[in-house]
């Protein structure tokens, strides 16, 4: 796995989560065929699924005033102040090989994660 790209802050909040340079690849390739300037990846932390709290993400073009807001390269990452508090140190992955692909959250305040890792508690 390799390093992060280089971080840009913005605002005064450390970074829930932190993009792999595969991830803020594949991001900035789905960024690119959304065809629109203005959109963010959003990741954030709902009640539900199997362990408690599932991982949502999706692109969004507003961004709130509190919202926790971090560039990776080309890619602006949008977090919401409840869901940073849940991901604080958390890192997102892309991995394009046979057997699990797709995005993966590593999240250090996880204590439980479900089988498919789309959850965790």
């Amino acid at each position: 796995m390799s390093a992060t790209m280089q971080v840009v802050s913005i605002g005064k909040r450390p970074s829930p989560v932190t993009l792999t340079d595969a991830a803020t690849a594949k991001v900035a390739e789905l960024l690119a065929d959304e065809g629109s300037d203005d959109l963010a990846l959003r990741v954030a932390v709902r009640p539900g699924g199997c362990s408690g709290y599932s991982y949502e993400m999706f692109f969004d073009a507003d961004v709130a005033t509190d919202d926790v807001v971090r560039e990776f390269g080309t890619v602006k990452v949008v977090v919401d102040p409840a869901s940073a508090d849940l991901l604080k140190g958390s890192t997102l992955d892309y991995n394009d090989g046979l057997q699990g692909a797709g995005f993966h959250v590593t999240n250090p305040n996880a204590s439980r994660t479900c089988g498919c890792g789309s959850s965790f508690s």
